[in-house]
């Protein structure tokens, strides 16, 4: 389930160009107390890991690069999703009931919210609205760690996106999770993007992508997001026609 949040305001938005981490801010205030504060703390766990199973997308809208700051012209767009009613419920609820949000130093109208359940089949077409990351964490011989990033199209990228999908699965349902490869085709030449969530460097991808499987691991795919750090506002999937 997704909700649609339709964003307006009496002047310009000014956001650092970096704004995710405010966006992510934002969620958890406008639900729940004790949910925001259970998903933030705890989440679903699988193993030693611990989901949110929500993600969000960039801001959409039209938009002007300022030096260190992203200036956005009314209105804008913000699609945030999840598989869990509780989740779209609180927020959808929160959102309705303040009529505005704050991201930064602004305050933000809301105008409408509107909810869709897109569903997916063993085969879709999807655009990034947020970049997707997947990665891992070796040590170093001298001793520390370093992060390797993967991008769409490589072996490795395929393995952890459909291995961490496996794990939302599980996380969600709190069953195995069902048989069969979940493939991921590159339609077209990812883009590298490169951002700062609090004093921490990312590297996410977006683009079109194919993705073929169990139509309910892709399902997961678009409700919680495909690949890693989904509630820092990356990997959401739109469906293609």
């Amino acid at each position: 389930m997704r909700l649609n949040v339709e964003l307006n305001a009496t002047e310009s938005i000014r956001l650092p160009i970096h704004y995710n981490y405010l966006v992510q801010s934002m969620i958890y205030r406008n639900m729940d107390r004790e949910f925001a504060e259970f998903l933030h703390e705890q989440g679903y766990e699988v193993g030693n890991r611990k989901f949110k199973l929500f993600t969000f997308s960039r801001l959409l809208g039209q938009y002007e690069i300022m030096g260190s700051e992203i200036l956005f012209t009314p209105p804008i767009r913000l699609i945030i999703s999840s598989p869990l009613k509780e989740f779209c419920q609180y927020l959808l609820n929160g959102l309705l009931s303040r009529g505005s949000i704050r991201l930064g130093q602004n305050e933000i109208n809301v105008e409408k919210v509107s909810v869709s359940s897109p569903e997916a089949q063993s085969e879709i077409k999807v655009r990034l609205l947020s970049p997707v990351v997947a990665y891992s964490t070796f040590l170093k011989p001298e001793g520390g760690k370093y992060t390797c990033y993967f991008q769409p199209g490589e072996q490795e990228f395929n393995r952890l996106a459909e291995e961490n999908l496996r794990k939302k699965y599980q996380a969600f349902y709190n069953q195995e999770p069902p048989a069969g490869d979940v493939r991921i085709k590159c339609l077209k030449s990812p883009r590298l993007h490169l951002i700062k969530y609090k004093s921490f460097v990312i590297k996410g991808y977006s683009g079109l992508l194919l993705l073929q499987g169990p139509q309910l691991l892709l399902q997961i795919a678009l409700d919680a997001g495909l690949g890693s750090k989904n509630s820092m506002g990356f990997g959401l999937l739109e469906m293609m026609n």
